[in-house]
C-alpha cells in the first residue's frame, strides 16, 4: 500500500491536520490542536471503511496504528491510546491514534465534537516531533 497524495485529502482533514509525512501504509498527520497527541493515518484506498481493506492492507494499517501507539506510550508516557475510525463526518478513510491520560483536555471523555483549547503546534515542535518518529520509518513527501 501506498501513501496517499496529500493533495486528494478530504478538505476537513486538510484543514484540522498537519502532513507529517507517511509510514508504510498511509500519510500521517498530527491534528492541529497541540494539546493532545493527535494522529490521523489517511491510506491510499478508495475503501470507505477499515473492515472493507483488504486483510494485508488492513494489517499493515493496523500495524502502523500499534506502532505509533508504542511511540506515544514510550515518549510522552500515555497510559491511554485511543484508535478509532467513525467516518461519519469525513468519510474518507482514516484512523485516528490518540495520546490520552486522565487530566488532559477531555479526559475522560472522546476527543470528537467537543471544544479545545486551541493551542498550536510551533514550527519547531512539529520538527522535533518529525525527528522523533524517524525510527517508525516516517519518510517526507516528494
Amino acid at each position: 500500500m501506498t501513501a496517499r497524495d496529500p493533495a486528494t485529502l478530504h478538505p476537513r482533514l486538510a484543514a484540522d491536520t498537519h502532513c507529517l509525512g507517511a509510514l508504510s501504509s498511509a500519510l500521517l498527520l498530527l491534528h492541529r490542536e497541540a494539546a493532545l497527541h493527535w494522529f490521523i493515518l489517511v491510506p491510499d484506498t478508495g475503501c470507505d471503511d477499515l473492515t472493507d481493506l483488504a486483510a494485508d492492507e488492513r494489517e499493515c494499517l493496523l500495524g502502523d496504528a500499534t506502532a505509533l501507539g508504542h511511540f506515544l506510550k514510550a515518549e510522552f508516557a500515555y497510559p491511554k491510546v485511543n484508535v478509532g475510525a467513525l467516518g461519519n463526518v469525513v468519510p474518507q478513510l482514516h484512523l485516528h491514534v490518540i495520546g490520552r491520560r486522565p487530566g488532559d483536555v477531555c479526559w475522560p471523555d472522546p476527543v470528537w465534537g467537543r471544544p479545545l483549547p486551541g493551542h498550536a503546534w510551533s514550527g519547531e515542535a512539529l520538527q522535533a516531533l518529525i525527528g522523533r518518529l524517524g525510527p517508525l520509518g516516517l519518510r517526507a513527501l516528494s
